[in-house]
Formats: C-alpha cells, sequence, structure tokens
C-alpha cells in the first residue's frame, strides 16, 4: 500500500523564444485523491494552475515549482525548473519543433588584445534546455558548461580553436567552429587615426507640450545621422522625447562606450543656461524651465569622459538664454586631462540659436553648416572652425549667433578615421546586440486575401522612433475591381506631424519618402512607447464582380517590436503621462516658432522659449539624474 506521496515525473527546464507556449509537468502517486499547485518565483502561487500540466506563455525568464498534497495533510514539492527566454531577433524555429537543440547563435572567431577579456557566446533552444560543453582544439573544458565562455587575461596559450556541444535527451549538436588569437602587445586599435568603433546618438525635439514647436531639428537629425552613416557610425537618431525617454536612451548610449571607440551626441531643440550648467529641454517639460525637469549637458559630457573614449564630440543646436542675467558663464570641467572631448555649441554664452528656411526646407543654420563640412577628411576641430566661418559669414545672422568650440583634444582625430575592429570583445557585443535592437525593421511580406488578391506590405525607417508601413497592390483577384488599401495599427501609434500646421516641403518630402508610389501608407511614431507587438491591419476594399457589392476583406499581421521598441525604454520611465496627451489635444503644442528666413523684420526664427522663464538656480552638488 502506497503510503507516502511519491513524484514520479518532475517537471525539466525549458529554453524557447520569447511568447512561446511551454507546458511544465508534474505527476506523483499516493493514497488518495492527489492535489497540485504551481509556484512561481518567491513562492507566489500561479493564479489557476491547480492541475499536474501548467500551460504558459513565456515571457520572461522565470522559476517554477510544483507542490502536491494529499487529504491527510501530506506534502511534497518538485524540483525547481526554469523556463530561460531568449528575445533573439530571428528564433527560426523549425516547424514541427519537438524540442531538440536549435542552436541560433553560434561563437565568432576573435582577436584579443594581451590582458583583456573576451567572450565566446552560444544559444540555443531546447524542451529540455540544452546541456553546453565546451571543446578547445578537440579536448573537452572541465567546468566550460555555460552559454558564455570567458577568455580571461589572453595570452598565447589561449589560442586555438573552440567549439562547444549542445544536447539533450533528443539529440545532440555542435556550434560552428571559432579561433581566438592573441594580438601582438604594440597592434593597439585606440591609437591616433583609429577607432574600434564609432557610436552616435542623435536626439530631435520639436512636438513641445508646453513650449513653442519647432520645424528644424526633424531635417537636422535625419540629414545629419545619413552623414554620420556614411563615415562609419552606428546611429541612433530618436524624434520626441520625454524626459524619462531622453535619461533612459543616454543612459543606454553611456552603456556602448568603452576604450577606442569615437562617441558623437547630438541635440535638436529647445534649451537654455542656468548658472555655470546648461540644459536640453524634453518635450514634456513644464512652464516655467526648472532644471529637475531638464537635462543637463555637463552630466552628459562627464559621463562620457568617464568611459575613456578615444573621441567625445558633443554638439548642440540649441539655445543658451539666460533667464537669471547674475548667472556666471558656463564652463566644461573635464573628470581627468584625457584630451579626447570636443564641445560645439550653436551659439555663444547668452545667445539664441536660429531656424532658417531656404526654399522648401527648415534647418537649424548651425547644422546646415555642420552638414556642410561633417564628412571632410580632417581634425574634428578644424572640422568646427569651418562651420564657425561660414556662420560668421552668414547675413542672416550676423550679430545674432555665433558659434562657440571648446576642446581638450590632444590627438589628430578626425570623424573620418578609420574603424579598426580587433576582436569580437564583450562590449563589441553588445553593441551589436543593440545595434540591431533599434535598427530591426520587419521583412518585406506579401499578404493573400480570399478573394486571391496579394497586397505587398514593406517598413521604411525614417528614426529609430518613426517608421512608415507601405502597402501596394500587386494582383487584384479574379472576382475584384476597384481595389483600395488601407492600414491601420493595433495599438495605435499617434502621427504627431500630421496635425502640424506650416510644415516645410522638406519635410512633406521626407515623411513621404521610402517606397515608390504604394497604394496606402501608414506613419507609426514613438516606437518607444510601445508596450506590446505591433500588429498591421490592412483593409482590403474592392466590388465584387458578380454582386456588384462593395465588400472588405481584413489581413492582420504581427510584426513584433520594430526599431527602438525592442530596447523597452519605458521600462526604465512612464513616458507620456495624460496632461501631455491633453495639451496635445488642446492644441497647445502646435504654435510653430519658425518663421522664413526672406523675412526682412524677423529673418531667422529663435529656437528659445517665452520670456519670463526664469529657472530655479542651480546647484554644483545636485545628484546624478537619469545618467544624465
Amino acid at each position: 500500500m502506497i503510503k507516502d506521496i511519491v513524484i514520479t515525473e518532475h517537471p525539466v527546464s525549458v529554453c524557447v523564444p520569447q511568447n512561446y507556449p511551454v507546458t511544465l509537468s508534474c505527476r506523483a502517486i499516493g493514497k488518495g485523491t492527489l492535489q497540485y499547485q504551481w509556484f512561481q518565483a518567491e513562492n507566489e502561487e500561479v493564479p489557476g494552475a491547480a492541475h499536474p500540466d501548467l500551460v504558459t506563455t513565456a515571457k520572461k525568464t522565470q522559476v517554477y515549482i510544483c507542490r502536491v498534497n494529499d487529504q491527510h495533510s501530506n506534502c511534497v514539492f518538485s524540483d525547481w525548473v526554469k523556463v530561460k527566454v531568449r528575445d533573439v531577433l530571428r528564433p527560426g524555429i523549425p516547424a514541427p519543433w519537438l524540442g531538440e537543440p536549435h542552436i541560433v547563435a553560434h561563437p565568432t572567431s576573435l582577436s584579443v588584445r594581451p590582458g583583456e577579456t573576451a567572450a565566446l557566446q552560444c544559444t540555443a533552444f531546447g524542451i529540455p534546455a540544452p546541456h553546453y560543453q565546451w571543446y578547445k582544439n578537440g579536448n573537452l573544458m572541465q567546468g566550460e558548461t555555460g552559454e558564455t565562455l570567458l577568455i580571461r587575461n589572453a595570452n598565447k596559450n589561449q589560442e586555438g580553436t573552440y567549439l562547444c556541444s549542445v544536447s539533450n535527451v533528443h539529440e545532440e549538436k555542435w556550434t560552428e567552429p571559432a579561433d581566438s588569437e592573441t594580438l601582438p602587445p604594440d597592434k593597439n586599435c585606440w591609437s591616433v587615426g583609429l577607432a574600434t568603433d564609432k557610436v552616435a546618438l542623435l536626439i530631435g525635439n520639436l512636438n513641445y507640450s508646453n513650449h513653442p514647436n519647432l520645424i528644424a531639428p526633424m531635417i537636422d537629425v535625419h540629414e545629419l545621422a545619413n552623414l554620420l552613416q556614411q563615415l562609419g557610425f552606428r546611429v541612433v537618431s530618436l524624434l520626441d522625447l520625454t524626459k524619462q525617454e531622453m535619461c533612459a536612451v543616454i543612459d543606454e548610449f553611456l552603456q556602448l562606450l568603452d576604450r577606442g571607440v569615437y562617441a558623437l551626441f547630438y541635440y535638436a531643440g529647445h534649451g537654455y543656461e542656468c548658472p555655470g550648467r546648461n540644459y536640453l529641454v524634453p518635450i514634456d517639460a513644464p512652464q516655467p524651465y526648472r532644471r529637475e525637469n531638464c537635462i543637463s549637458v555637463q552630466r552628459i559630457m562627464r559621463s562620457m569622459q568617464e568611459k575613456r573614449t578615444a573621441l567625445n564630440v558633443v554638439l548642440l543646436d540649441t539655445c543658451r538664454k539666460w533667464y537669471n542675467q547674475g548667472c556666471v558663464p558656463s564652463e566644461i570641467r573635464s573628470l581627468a586631462p584625457l584630451g579626447n572631448t570636443v564641445y560645439g555649441y550653436a551659439t555663444c554664452e547668452d545667445a539664441e540659436a536660429y531656424e532658417v528656411q531656404d526654399g522648401e526646407r527648415s534647418s537649424g543654420i548651425f547644422t546646415k553648416y555642420l552638414n556642410k563640412h561633417i564628412l571632410s577628411p580632417e581634425k574634428v576641430t578644424r572640422v568646427l572652425e569651418r562651420v564657425l566661418e561660414d556662420l560668421g559669414r552668414d547675413p542672416l545672422i550676423t550679430g545674432k549667433q555665433v558659434m562657440e568650440i571648446k576642446h581638450t583634444l590632444k590627438d589628430p582625430r578626425a570623424l573620418t578615421d578609420r574603424i579598426c575592429t580587433t576582436g569580437h570583445t564583450m562590449e563589441l557585443q553588445l553593441r551589436n546586440l543593440y545595434w540591431k535592437h533599434t535598427n530591426e525593421l520587419p521583412e518585406r511580406r506579401v499578404l493573400v486575401f480570399p478573394c486571391g488578391a496579394e497586397v505587398e506590405l514593406s517598413f521604411s525607417a525614417l528614426f529609430s522612433n518613426v517608421m512608415i508601413a507601405f502597402a501596394s497592390l500587386k494582383r487584384a483577384g479574379r472576382g475584384a475591381a476597384d481595389c483600395s488599401l488601407s492600414l491601420r495599427s493595433e495599438p495605435a501609434m499617434e502621427d504627431v506631424f500630421s496635425n502640424m500646421e506650416d510644415r516645410s516641403g522638406g519635410m512633406d518630402s521626407l515623411l513621404l519618402s521610402g517606397a515608390d508610389n504604394p497604394d496606402s501608407s501608414l506613419r507609426l511614431c514613438g516606437l518607444q512607447n510601445l508596450q506590446k507587438s505591433l500588429v498591421i491591419r490592412l483593409d482590403l476594399h474592392y466590388t465584387d464582380s458578380d454582386s456588384k457589392l462593395r465588400r472588405v476583406e481584413t489581413r492582420e499581421e504581427d510584426i513584433g517590436k520594430p526599431l527602438v521598441a525592442r530596447s523597452e525604454l519605458h521600462r526604465r520611465g512612464q513616458g507620456r503621462g495624460p496632461a501631455a496627451r491633453e495639451c496635445r489635444a488642446a492644441g497647445a503644442s502646435f504654435r510653430p516658432s519658425t518663421r522664413k528666413a526672406e523675412n526682412a523684420r524677423d529673418p531667422v526664427s529663435k529656437r528659445h522659449t517665452a520670456q519670463g522663464n526664469e529657472p530655479e538656480e542651480n546647484d554644483e552638488n545636485e545628484p546624478l539624474d537619469c545618467a544624465a
């Protein structure tokens, strides 16, 4: 007779893609009727999980355990198991999949500088979760049974060919081989004229909730991003960020910086100056300006310097108006004489920066000349001097705007310097992953409707948080005539540009770019606020040839989280609140401040706020706020 409860089948750990359906099973024998209850981390009951099988959708990595009890208050617990979730760009799970190991990331060959640490990475799905075993030159490496193999204190003895075996109860699979070499001590890629990588963060704020709107930042950021990409920079370009969003993305940017990297930060939008500090104004900043609602430029610069990069470039196309005339001139304090920082401000102390309209193009006049010279293969300080000289010759801003350049650059570094990647270090892998996350567009696809019509759905990125979806009718169905297409999204993404008055022709051409004569397009803005997968709904309207009736057929496509949405910046902050949305609905944010340059009385418009916005006094010992 069975007296005790005995678990005959324990659940097993699994490793699956995000949103994959998972079933965990527990079986037991005992006297009388047995009851089951599943728990997750910290002994929290899983609601409704009172059965031998726990069926769940893997959203994030989580641990589970099952309790089995009888009618006599006896109970036993299963083993703890982990549902490990790997959010990879293209999981590529075969269909059907029985749970055998499926390798989605093979280790890649690397070159390592002596004494440094590098990593070989292998990632695989499996049910049960796969077991890893690393080999070097065909020999088993004792204790190396994780997804990541660290090569510490690199030297010649660690050179060789590495493989990883991935196995579970179904079968064993092997990764592709990866070679590791140690560079000679004098082969350093952070030497003068070489960069280990180039990273740029560009932010343009134009649609403000409580301050005059701007037009030029959108064109400026887009054009500068294209030029920097020609120079080999990994560019993340974002429009219209709240303070919490700016803090989150700046923090992400700083995590990508390390020794040998060229880093560039650019901002276009409202700004101001307060005793000893310069501030950038997020789109949700209230009236009047206060430092706790804005981003400190000096905090960004100091954080960049701490990363020991080879070159830091900070470019700001914003005003520096003093609203407290008793304040002292601002300072740029280096943490140490690193000789790696260049600071270009569109205007000088207590002055404003201007936007101009040249034909159908609106741009900040500083960025206009910056883009003219930025591809020049000269020392970066000389490039900025050429911008300053052009600004000085422009009659529209004579006596109004004079650029300021400060730097501690001791080496002749140029933005055109070559990139020399010495190996797939952990830092490089991090930048590669982040770059993919913020630049991954959904794949082009063809949708077939019940009537037989075929529609191509494609996508184009204007910025890292602004995307356009295009629908083009490729073939009408046999019985379908007078076809038309319309696009929607779920959740609905606000198009902040559709209601803007006084848009320039250059802005219109940019917003409509990306595809050749599509039948329908949908602009999706503010992707940083996306908290779940984006679903595109495509409606096909047509006349049935037999009944002559007008009909509608709908297809839905889940395109996941495109572009910067994958970085989930919303988890670091709350984003726009109801108050900001109410201001937009009331029209408070649509008061364009740009005026055409040919207006003789007021030839240019200013990137500043309404007079009387006097910020609070600045505390030099203020705590670091959101990495800014």
